[in-house]
């Protein structure tokens, strides 16, 4: 029985090649975003999952409080340092704590105003415990003294190779940076598993107390009034439930709380909770990741564009499958006839669209592997490390979910074909009507019309919210600017070497690029009895950091060259920051003190100047200010005049002459700053606009077979107006104008819709674009054209059609 299923199937298949080919294609859209999205949350789920231990593995994670208990922000995956042995020592029910300290060589995101391209590898430093909390095994090297003593490090094969080549490293040194020569004391197994860790070398954490020694690492860093610096991982004891171990957090928490004195640190309220390692990825979006990770937010997101489009092409393949139904009523009169039961004709008509939809997983595959390279080359794919690659469990989850599309596609065309009454299908097959009493399949175009236009719209919203973010006026200068890297070069030599040259105009000393979303930032306030202390970002800049960025001083004076010790107890506000600490103008501000909330240290305002963004332009302009330390610099920025290529040539020969060693590391200004949108935004405009071709190919596919399932039930009528002299442009006006009814039906849903939801991003966005007359003017005509082509393909040929061909029979 099964057999024959199949070969009616494929005889059906190749007697309707192009309806057959139109269901196979609509359906194979829609199922190779869902197999794409599949395929990216499966190798977010085999992270962490090889480690036998992960159920009684967790992450401290520390959430900020308001004043009334309420969350203040988001959660932080970082926690302090100390909790890890204060656990161990004074509570029960922890088998082992890990300490992971940033700090050691770069971190994962290139955004890091820290990186260096001289230092060879990223990492971290962590406890011993780590290899095997983690069940990192070593191809070369003993797990239990790997990371005993300080200064040994365990890379990766990866970079053991990299970095040396011979097949034994162990015993070789590396140098990182001003953190010193580190000696390789193990090789990690490259066993293909993945971790949420992204590391290259793994140092000991003991060698933190000397870096600390020499001043290099700040000590207070290592204590409980720093959050950010590192993670802290713990191992459960079985038996030992995440639940006891909260309640032990809380009470250390308040503790600390309660132990801070007047004049120290007063952090806003914290609390302390456990996140299981199995949680991580996909996981809640939490503020200073470890490694790459997918937040469930991208899962929805995705998840619920892709579950549109399936939807669609569901509705598509059902939409075409009754339009085809009248060739094929005579055949299940005669199959009824020759004693076949309803269930019979039901299995056949599933059947059909299971091998219709496996042929469509077969032109989906191939249609992600063209896609495949394109999702992978996404700044933000790249930046989170994202995978595609499949296994035999992920392919047969594959097959799994075509056989149930197919199910769910064909259903309806089951039950409606399988009903037919064998005396009215061989009587009078012309007579017949299909869903002339239900409205469901106009309903259906218009449904997907209505997202087609929503998508439409939003990716016009999205392209030209991207080009006001890469135009925009950020209030200050950004041509004729080289970003260079200092990588631990001294700041002071290579600003005076720079400075020899004619066609330097200026060379200025910071710790961040401007406008790319990363700052510094601290508690202060007016007053060292007030309880309460104002967030102040901040950058750290020399004296030429104005001029360089022609970013006007309104009140005060700039930092004084000759006078550094002063200049780092001094501080320039802009002017929302003098709002903020409520003084009454710019001037009013200067000669006033503000108090570090850290350690109570007091800075003078010695100047104020105009607001510019020194956040992302998503965000409003907040209260900032600028500080003065050269050792917190990491690169200078070079204004020249004259020849661009000129300009490059002398920052290389000064390069060389202060670090002969070294690469130097350089990017133009304003391609670094603008190039931050366009990864974020350029990359939602690809993928939306990729969706949105999908949609609408598919409803234009949809609007294809109502176009055909009409024409085929009208052709008689047809034929008898032509005969009775209406004319081609009057049939083809005829045709047409419900179909172009339901567009304005979609039209008119889908332009509040598409107003509502795209409002609801555009309000969070300080500087953002409109949605008006002309935006939603393209959308609709886009629509339109399209959607006219669909329609008019068939409602022509209809009405062109030889009369005498449709009524011969008759």
């Amino acid at each position: 029985m099964l057999r024959n299923y199949i070969q009616v199937a494929l005889r059906n298949l190749r007697r309707h090649k192009f309806f057959s080919f139109i269901n196979i294609f609509g359906l194979a859209i829609g199922m190779s975003i869902c197999l794409g999205i599949m395929m990216l949350v499966a190798d977010q789920m085999m992270y962490d999952r090889y480690n036998t231990k992960r159920d009684r593995v967790y992450r401290i994670i520390t959430r900020y409080l308001n004043p009334d208990g309420s969350m203040s922000g988001n959660d932080m995956s970082t926690a302090p340092q100390p909790l890890a042995s204060i656990l161990q020592e004074e509570y029960t029910g922890i088998s082992k704590a890990v300490r992971i300290r940033r700090g050691f060589g770069n971190m994962w995101l290139d955004i890091e105003p820290g990186r260096d391209i001289n230092i060879p590898l990223s990492g971290f430093f962590v406890d011993p415990e780590a290899l095997d909390v983690f069940e990192y095994e070593l191809e070369l090297g003993d797990a239990k003294t790997a990371l005993r003593d300080p200064y040994s490090v365990v890379l990766t094969k990866n970079a053991a190779k990299k970095l040396f080549r011979q097949d034994n490293p162990l015993g070789e040194v590396i140098k990182v940076g001003k953190l010193g020569d580190y000696k390789v004391t193990g090789v990690l197994k490259d066993n293909g598993r993945k971790s949420h860790i992204v590391f290259e070398g793994l140092a000991s954490y003991s060698t933190i107390k000397s870096l600390e020694a020499d001043s290099t690492f700040n000590s207070a860093d290592s204590g409980w009034d720093n959050f950010t610096a590192g993670w802290v991982y713990l191992l459960l004891e079985p038996g030992h439930t995440a639940d006891e171990v909260e309640s032990k957090l809380s009470t250390i928490a308040k503790k600390q709380q309660q132990a801070t004195q007047p004049g120290d640190k007063q952090p806003r309220g914290y609390i302390f909770y456990l996140q299981n390692l199995s949680s991580i990825t996909p996981g809640p979006f939490i503020n200073n990741p470890i490694g790459p990770f997918m937040p469930m937010l991208f899962v929805y997101f995705f998840g619920g564009l892709a579950l549109i489009i399936m939807i669609t092409s569901c509705f598509n393949y059902t939409n075409l499958s009754v339009a085809r139904a009248l060739t094929r009523a005579r055949e299940i009169g005669v199959r009824k006839v020759n004693g076949a039961f309803r269930y019979q004709i039901f299995f056949q008509f599933i059947s059909e669209a299971v091998i219709i939809s496996l042929f469509a997983l077969a032109l989906s595959l191939l249609f992600l592997l063209a896609v495949k390279p394109f999702m992978l080359n996404l700044q933000f794919a790249k930046a989170l490390k994202w995978d595609l690659e499949g296994n035999v469990y992920v392919y047969g989850i594959f097959a799994l979910f075509s056989v149930v599309i197919g199910m769910l596609a064909g259903f309806f065309p089951a039950v409606i074909l399988s009903k037919f009454q064998p005396a009215k299908v061989l009587k009078n097959i012309s007579g017949m009507k299909l869903f002339s009493r239900l409205a469901l399949r106009k309903s259906l175009l218009v449904i997907q019309f209505t997202l087609s236009l929503i998508f439409i719209i939003s990716v016009l919203l999205l392209y030209n919210q991207l080009q006001l973010f890469v135009r925009a006026d950020h209030g200050f200068s950004m041509e004729r600017k080289i970003n260079v890297r200092l990588s631990n070069t001294s700041y002071a030599s290579l600003k005076t070497q720079l400075n020899t040259y004619s066609n330097i105009e200026n060379v200025a000393g910071a710790s961040h690029m401007p406008a790319i979303g990363v700052t510094y930032g601290d508690g202060f306030k007016r007053e060292l009895q007030e309880k309460d202390s104002k967030l102040l970002d901040y950058f750290f800049v020399d004296e030429d950091y104005l001029a360089n960025m022609d970013i006007q001083l309104v009140a005060g004076k700039n930092f004084d060259s000759q006078n550094v010790e002063h200049n780092k107890k001094s501080i320039l506000l802009n002017e929302e920051a003098v709002k903020e600490f409520q003084f009454t103008s710019p001037h009013d501000a200067v000669g006033e003190i503000l108090y570090l909330q850290e350690d109570s240290s007091r800075y003078e305002i010695i100047g104020v100047i105009k607001n510019y963004n020194h956040q992302m332009m998503v965000s409003k302009l907040e209260a900032m200010a600028l500080r003065y330390d050269p050792e917190q610099f990491k690169m200078v920025q070079v204004k020249y005049t004259g020849p661009h290529d000129e300009a490059v040539k002398n920052i290389e020969a000064a390069w060389a002459r202060i670090n002969p060693t070294l690469k130097v590391d350089y990017k133009d200004f304003d391609e670094e700053v603008r190039s931050f949108y366009k990864t974020v935004f350029s990359d939602f405009v690809s993928i939306i606009g990729i969706i949105a071709f999908m949609a609408i190919v598919i409803s234009c596919l949809g609007l294809l077979g109502m176009a055909t399932y009409l024409t085929e039930t009208r052709m008689k009528e047809i034929s008898i107006r032509k005969i009775l002299g209406s004319s081609d442009r009057a049939l083809v006006v005829l045709l047409s104008k419900g179909f172009f009814m339901l567009l304005i039906f979609a039209i008119v849903l889908a332009v509040p819709i598409a107003w509502l939801i795209n409002n609801m991003w555009l309000e969070q966005i300080a500087y953002r674009t409109e949605l008006n007359f002309n935006v939603i003017a393209l959308g609709v005509l886009i629509l339109i054209l399209l959607g006219g082509i669909t329609i008019g393909s068939q409602t022509v040929r209809a009405a062109f059609a030889n009369p005498v061909d449709n009524l011969k029979n008759d």
